[in-house]
């Protein structure tokens, strides 16, 4: 049976220097929070119900935004050091046995293959705990890795308590560790607050172990971009930037053309088809879904949308909360606001906005159009400057226009209102009234003619 994992994520703190009244974790980069980033990385190591987190401050939103994954909260009262964050949970962890991982809810880029590699030497080590390290070139600010001869850490010394000799070293403590957890809660209990700070520390497990005959390794991580915390905005700024550049080149690999990346935004959560091409400063945000062979237009934005095959979206265009069909052509400069299905085939023109529309398969709206609370039947043809009255002032009403209609430029539906299959709408009418199938609607003055009407007028004003 392979040894269980149990993981840690420490999520409790404020984190002042964000400057922030949201708790850190809570803040956002690469399209997630940074407490979501961490629990979806341990979700690859273990089940939910073998991952903890520490929760604290704002700790109703922590407990919101990651309990669908199945994880299990600790509360920790008061923010007393990073050993007492998971002293808080002894009674729940200690009866668990395997190996204790313990994770930075303010640390979201690490690997789940990096922690593989961390369990992995605990696997093959005799070790009472191995820690994850790092050579920086300027490492101020950490905790430095001590050696012994062996090569085991034989101590953590923080920046505050080193000696000149102890700061030229390079080797870093990252914090983040992979104990044996019978041992870990055999000895935890002798964490204690002998520091300036009174506080509670983790690194203090070294020197307990140590003391108590055992020792511990250190892994020294590949890529120290990984192990970066995030304390302030220009580090979250940081963190976006490494989410975004990971992403778009996992998406380049995997057969997606992206016209100069380093301007293009993509969301963690989104995923692409093969022969896709994303034009330039196009953002694609949340849980969008994008098929194969589609082309995303320059400057577009699209969030929590889902993309059949071969859909082009004009640049400049924005969908939200929508889904296109296969074929479909949505833009330039159109707006599917919010709750929109275009079907397969169908065209959504320039200076066109949706809201709650269902638009047909083949159907089309080219031109300056306002489609709201619609359904449009199959191969429909709206003309230029149509829109659906769909507010009274008090409510939102439904519009119905049936399949092969053709509602001429510039008319007005009144909402609630139905028109039926194959009927026609004249051009500037106003209809406030059903349409039967097949049938011509016409909803506007008779137009008067008066000759010679301007030219008089312009004689008045001359005299």
């Amino acid at each position: 049976m392979p040894t269980p994992v149990t993981i840690v994520i420490l999520a409790a703190g404020l984190g002042t220097r964000m400057k922030s009244r949201k708790a850190k974790v809570l803040h956002r980069a690469g399209g997630r929070t940074l407490v979501e980033h961490v629990v979806a990385t341990a979700r690859n190591l273990a089940p939910g119900d073998h991952i903890f987190v520490v929760v604290g401050h704002q700790g109703e939103q922590v407990r919101q935004l990651v309990a669908a994954q199945g994880v299990r909260f600790i509360e920790q009262r008061e923010q007393k050091g990073t050993g007492h964050a998971v002293l808080a949970g002894r009674q729940d962890l200690s009866g668990l046995g395997g190996y204790l991982v313990i994770l930075y809810g303010d640390c979201p880029l690490i690997r789940a293959e990096t922690l593989r590699k961390l369990i992995a030497r605990m696997k093959q080590s005799d070790a009472g705990g191995v820690l994850l390290s790092a050579r920086m070139a300027d490492p101020t600010g950490y905790g430095r890795v001590i050696r012994d001869a062996r090569g085991h850490v034989a101590a953590i010394v923080e920046q505050k308590a080193a000696t000149a000799e102890q700061l030229a070293i390079r080797e870093a403590n990252m914090g983040i560790y992979c104990f044996r957890a019978p041992l870990f809660w055999e000895h935890a209990g002798r964490i204690q607050p002998h520091n300036p700070a009174r506080e509670y520390y983790l690194t203090d497990m070294v020197e307990i172990l140590n003391r108590g005959g055992h020792f511990l390794e250190a892994l020294e991580v590949e890529d120290t971009r990984e192990v970066l915390g995030i304390n302030n905005r220009q580090e979250l700024a940081e963190a976006d930037r490494l989410f975004r550049e990971r992403k778009l080149r996992e998406l380049m690999l995997g057969g997606v053309t992206v016209v100069k990346p380093e301007t293009v935004t993509v969301d963690d959560t989104v995923s692409i088809g093969m022969d896709t091409v994303v034009e330039p400063f196009a953002q694609i945000l949340g849980n969008t879904k994008i098929g194969e062979n589609c082309r995303i237009g320059a400057c577009t934005i699209i969030r929590d949308s889902v993309l059949a095959d071969e859909v082009e979206i004009g640049p400049f265009s924005i969908v939200a909360t929508s889904g296109v069909g296969r074929g479909a052509v949505v833009g330039p400069f159109a707006r599917l606001r919010t709750g929109n299905q275009v079907d397969a085939g169908a065209h959504i023109g320039n200076f066109v906005e949706l809201k709650k529309a269902h638009v047909g398969a083949g159907a089309k709206a080219n031109h300056l159009a306002y489609l709201g609370d619609t359904e449009i039947g199959a191969g429909t043809n709206i003309g230029a400057g149509t829109i659906t009255c769909n507010y009274d002032g008090f409510q939102k009403h439904l519009t119905r226009i049936g399949e092969r209609a053709f509602v001429g430029s510039n008319a007005t539906l009144v909402a609630p209102i139905e028109i039926g299959d194959g009927a026609y709408l004249a051009a500037g009418s106003v209809i406030t009234e059903a349409v039967p199938p097949d049938a011509l609607a016409l909803g506007r003055a008779r137009q008067v003619m008066k000759p010679d009407w301007a030219k008089k007028r312009r004689a008045l004003g001359k005299k």
